[in-house]
């Protein structure tokens, strides 16, 4: 199927990409106090100069690589997975053009492959899938503990879509694991939030605040924003364009007695860059024109050196 592709502004021109490989096993060493990587992982796209307020980068995606999105850096989610949502997440719903990352997601209808007659599991009694999407997540590649998370990307607010710019803890069942949604979008809001566990019974708490999308201004939609998450191990705080949005107390995020583990927040999370259809949040979709896209011009990690690093050398 011929893909119809949307026009996309400049990239963020404060970006330098393109180091070798010594460069990135140097940051990697002097920064690894949060960063945990597989051996799979070797970020090409890096500037160990690159620094915000005493931060500096250690991983980033441009989405400008020859294979685009790097399997390096992104494994996908495939199937029906979650809140009863209409899209069935394949990889071949992400593609890149022109240094973005371009999430689609289609109106179609197919046969559903894990379907079971009779079944009582939602994600086998649908006979046909009549969306799909894609969702992107760094599980098993890269994850981090801390940091600044610093994402640039153009939301699509139309009916029925829900896009998401999120993290979850490695350790532990959900919610006792952790999420945060750095980016939520769904029914004309804009949110960002944090979830763990809130008792013995799978019931997460919730910080949420939202706001109405319409009182951002009419272009705001149609324009790239980067969404950014600072993260210690006092406070999780959630920005748009610099716009505070929301203050985690890491004190309060305790999960209930028994639950594994403690803190979500204090262990390891890995990143998910996805775009839902319909389910428990998203509405009615039937209004919406597809396809349509979420689109991510980049994706950057910092963190704060260790106090006493000195250079490595590599051969």
């Amino acid at each position: 199927m011929q893909r119809r592709q949307p026009d996309f502004p400049g990239k963020h021109p404060g970006f330098k990409p393109g180091v070798h490989y010594a460069k990135i096993l140097l940051a990697t060493l002097l920064f690894s106090s949060g960063l945990v990587h597989s051996e799979q992982g070797v970020k090409k796209t890096f500037d160990e100069n690159d620094t915000q307020h005493g931060y500096a980068l250690v991983w980033a995606d441009e989405f400008d690589q020859e294979t685009c999105p790097e399997p390096r850096y992104w494994a996908y989610e495939n199937a029906f997975i979650r809140n009863h949502e209409l899209q069935w997440f394949q990889p071949d719903n992400a593609s890149c053009k022109d240094g973005v990352l371009i999430i689609e997601a289609r109106r179609e209808r197919k046969e559903n492959p894990d379907f079971v007659a009779d079944s009582v599991r939602w994600q086998q009694s649908r006979q046909f899938v009549e969306y799909t999407s894609a969702s992107l997540k760094t599980q098993g590649l890269w994850s981090w503990l801390y940091g600044r998370f610093e994402i640039r990307a153009r939301i699509n607010a139309s009916h029925g879509l829900w896009p998401v710019i999120w993290t979850l803890g490695e350790k532990g069942q959900w919610p006792a694991s952790g999420e945060v949604d750095i980016l939520e979008s769904y029914k004309g809001l804009l949110l960002a939030n944090a979830a763990w566990g809130g008792d013995k019974e799978g019931r997460p708490s919730w910080s949420i605040t939202q706001r109405p999308i319409a009182g951002l201004g009419d272009r705001w939609v149609k324009e790239f924003h980067v969404w950014r998450m600072d993260w210690s191990e006092e406070f999780i705080q959630l920005y748009v364009d610099d716009r505070l949005l929301n203050t985690i107390d890491l004190q309060s995020t305790t999960n209930a007695e028994g639950l594994e583990p403690p803190n979500p927040f204090h262990h390891p999370h890995y990143l998910l860059l996805s775009l839902a259809v319909g389910g428990h949040k998203g509405g009615n979709p039937s209004r919406t024109d597809f396809p349509v896209y979420f689109e991510v011009d980049y994706v950057r990690v910092y963190q704060r050196p260790l106090p006493h690093s000195s250079p490595v050398s590599h051969p």
